[in-house]
């Protein structure tokens, strides 16, 4: 049976290809991203399965919209991935108090806002998937000039482990990923001239199979997806 997904930063990346994974299979999806250009070129592409809101989802306004936009489509949802995030690569004493607050921003809040605004159209048994990084895994190696933004995906792996209680009684299922290095522009930002270990689209058609499938078997779970640390 089709389910239904909604996936944030799809407009690039490991969000575009796990959208294009999921349509693949046949199921519906909703790409959630700033860039309205490259949203269009994907659902061009895939247009039986996949639409598009355009939004930033740290924008009291853009997210009115998008709950009436999944309001006007009598949207459903089976599947939440909160894929959308930045990253600044920056040492430690030179970064500001506004570049933190804009990472928190990017890559915690746009998972609290998203969650609360689609939480009331999700499904019993549906799936959310949020994804997190290596560098917020505990135990995991630290680089300098990512402290920010691993600090702010640490967050979102507790983040998961808090949702997964809060939303026990509503049968919905939270889970997150903490990629190692997959090649986008995200990670070349993070490890200029590194090669990664794995494909953007490897990595999204493995997210969408465990947004799929996995909700049976893990809840309130931080998972380490990785091959090996960049050093």
């Amino acid at each position: 049976m089709a389910k239904s997904a909604l996936v944030t930063g799809a407009s690039r990346g490991i969000g575009r290809e796990t959208s294009i994974s999921l349509a693949r299979k046949g199921h519906r999806v909703i790409a959630v991203a700033r860039s309205e250009d490259q949203l269009k070129a994907l659902q061009q592409q895939y247009s039986q399965h996949i639409s598009y809101i355009t939004a930033d989802l740290t924008e009291d306004s853009d997210l009115i919209n998008l709950k009436e936009r999944l309001s006007q489509k009598n949207t459903e949802l089976d599947i939440l991935i909160n894929n959308a995030g930045a990253l600044i690569n920056k040492p430690f004493q030179k970064l500001t108090t506004s570049e933190w607050q804009f990472l928190f921003n990017a890559n915690v809040m746009t998972v609290v806002n998203t969650v609360k605004t689609v939480l009331p159209i999700m499904n019993k048994n549906s799936h959310i998937v949020n994804i997190s990084s290596m560098g917020g895994f505990q135990g995991s190696s630290k680089f300098t000039g990512l402290t920010a933004y691993s600090v702010t995906k640490g967050a979102v792996s507790i983040l998961t482990e808090c949702l997964a209680t809060e939303l026990a009684d509503l049968n919905v299922s939270v889970n997150a990923l903490c990629l190692g290095s997959v090649d986008t522009k995200m990670f070349d930002q993070a490890f200029p001239g590194f090669e990664a270990d794995v494909q953007a689209g490897e990595m999204g058609t493995y997210i969408a199979d465990f947004a799929l499938n996995d909700a049976a078997f893990f809840n309130g779970k931080v998972l380490p997806v990785a091959l090996s640390d960049p050093s």
